[in-house]
């Protein structure tokens, strides 16, 4: 399932390690939430992390299997898929690690005293154009609920000296996003252009952002070859360690 284009989705997701329930969240499984999980850097020294918009908590629970004891919050606007994303976190392997937390990224950001090390966001993105049908999607989707800049000033708060803010976006919505982001002091420090095949155009950025500006280190990543379900081997290697049938 490439970026989100659907078909009609399973209402338990198996990985490798975990499960994931997704009856009450707008936004399925997809690869943007795979890629960021298995894309935003960790060490060991990455003790703190926080998903903004953790939704059924997948990138949540993908960087509790690729820490060994980093404590991770997911905060959710909508109180249903918050509990639902609870749910998931508990069945995992990594339940003691992991919480979610309803309530908007601004509220959350005026009663925490805690700084992350890293922080994470598979974002709404679109800023204008017809409402969805499906408002449980719209609202998941567009910049109604939570403005740019809100999440920018946001993650530039609750961000520890030397951390790192991670988001997926498309093309466009990227570009504008890494240019408004350097008012807050948020500075561009990687981007990677993702392809679903060599001979498409860039579909998403991933990007990650630090408090300090550095130089940008760029480069690219090309999901399919060939036919359906022919991944190359630098997706392979990025999201084997999650996938079921990889």
């Amino acid at each position: 399932m490439l970026f989100e284009k659907k078909k009609k989705a399973s209402q338990v997701f198996k990985f490798k390690q975990f499960d994931i329930r997704q009856e009450n969240c707008a936004m399925k499984i997809g690869t943007d939430g795979v890629l960021l999980g298995a894309w935003a850097a960790v060490s060991s020294s990455t003790a703190k992390v926080l998903d903004v918009g953790t939704g059924t908590g997948v990138i949540a629970i993908m960087l509790a299997q690729r820490t060994e004891n980093a404590e991770i919050i997911g905060v959710e606007i909508d109180e249903l898929v918050c509990q639902e994303a609870n749910d998931n976190m508990q069945a995992s392997p990594w339940k003691d690690r992991l919480r979610s937390v309803f309530a908007p990224i601004q509220d959350f950001t005026k009663t925490t005293k805690e700084r992350f090390d890293l922080i994470v966001s598979n974002p709404p993105f679109f800023t204008g154009g017809t409402l969805s049908i499906n408002q449980d999607r719209t609202k998941v989707r567009h910049t109604v609920k939570l403005p740019t800049g809100e999440l920018l000033k946001a993650a530039r708060e609750l961000l520890t000296p030397e951390g790192r803010f991670c988001v997926i976006l498309p093309l466009i919505e990227g570009l504008r996003f890494k240019e408004q982001a350097a008012q807050y002091n948020l500075y561009c420090s990687k981007m990677t252009a993702v392809k679903s095949k060599a001979e498409k155009s860039v579909e998403r950025l991933l990007l990650q952002f630090e408090p300090t500006e550095k130089p940008l280190e760029k480069d690219s990543l090309v999901i399919q070859k060939g036919g359906r379900h022919e991944y190359t081997d630098e997706y392979i290697a990025l999201t084997k360690d999650f996938y079921l049938k990889m």
